[in-house]
């Protein structure tokens, strides 16, 4: 029995601490696109470095970490009965909730950089780039703000 409460205590302590992590997690993404942004202006300019290519690369792994956070939930490496008490009704509801909000923000930033590409020429990797982020940063802050609503009535 105190093996079952200590799972509920860990599972009570690690979803406050998810609902805290989220929307930082999200400040924290987009701060980072700020320095690919200011370097893809100069990487036009210039040959393409291997730094640019790590700089991509390590975005891309953010990006899937993040998303496949979101989609499961995260905290992989804890056990079992912990992560499937996190993973309640109300959880999966907010976990719905954001991914379907993350794919709205998608679909209209898709729609909206089609139509300021014909003012402002843009390349496809900024495009993607642009639309992969302002998806996974609205669904973190969504499921984050969320989560926390619940952890401080509760």
């Amino acid at each position: 029995m105190t093996d079952k409460l200590s799972d509920v205590d860990e599972a009570e302590r690690l979803g406050r601490r998810r609902a805290r992590m989220l929307p930082m997690l999200a400040v924290i993404f987009i701060a980072q696109q700020v320095s690919f942004f200011a370097s893809e202006q100069e990487a036009s300019e210039r040959l393409v470095r291997t730094v640019d290519h790590v700089k991509v690369g390590a975005w891309m792994v953010l990006s899937l970490v993040l998303l496949a956070a979101l989609y499961t939930g995260g905290f992989w490496l804890k056990r079992r009965s912990v992560r499937a008490l996190m993973d309640d009704e109300v959880t999966r509801a907010h976990r719905a909730s954001a991914l379907s909000l993350g794919f709205l923000v998608t679909i209209l930033g898709a729609i909206a950089l089609y139509f300021l590409d014909m003012v402002e020429p843009m390349s496809s990797r900024v495009a993607i780039h642009l639309i992969v982020t302002m998806g996974i940063a609205a669904a973190l802050i969504r499921f984050g703000m969320l989560e926390r609503r619940v952890h401080s009535l509760g």
